[in-house]
């Protein structure tokens, strides 16, 4: 398995994975897809501000992505930030998971971050195992604050310090 920065011609397939977790899950709130052009505009403006947007990769075939950006806007936050990973169905308990986010960390520590979040659908009990597994607390429960398929959903925030 390989972990590299994701190029301007992964947008597809990153578009291709990540779409159908916006649409058909309640992994994720946003109701927005992804297009290639947008996805390549974020892999160059991660790059630009020392921040990584980063793929597994196994014999050719795209396993997933992680990424990270600044937690919230100003300077006070310019150590913490929260990720974003998301794994193809088939990747799914090969690895690439724990690959993607040991590769990330190490990446958000030398950048100066000393703090990860993850804000994880409560309908999602795989993440939050996954994020348990690698050392994510759980430090909140919002109730209620998103709102997909009609129903109001509850959001955990997870932190682990680096």
């Amino acid at each position: 398995m390989i972990i590299r920065p994701a190029l301007a011609g992964d947008a597809d397939t990153v578009a291709a994975i990540w779409n159908p977790v916006i649409r058909d899950t309640a992994a994720t709130f946003t109701t927005l897809e992804k297009t290639p052009q947008g996805l390549a505009a974020d892999f160059a403006s991660r790059a630009a501000e020392g921040k990584a947007f980063l793929l597994a990769e196994f014999a050719g075939d795209l396993l997933g992505f992680a990424t990270y950006f600044q937690f919230r806007n100003g300077p006070g936050y310019a150590h913490t930030a929260e990720h974003t990973i998301v794994l193809a169905p088939a990747a799914q308990g090969r690895g690439a998971g724990r690959a993607l986010m040991a590769a990330l960390e190490a990446h958000a520590r030398g950048a100066g971050m000393h703090s990860l979040w993850a804000g994880v659908s409560a309908e999602n009990p795989a993440g939050l195992a996954f994020h348990r597994a690698i050392g994510f607390a759980e430090v909140a429960r919002l109730p209620q604050v998103g709102f997909k398929f009609g129903r109001w959903m509850d959001l955990v925030l997870m932190q682990k310090f680096l």
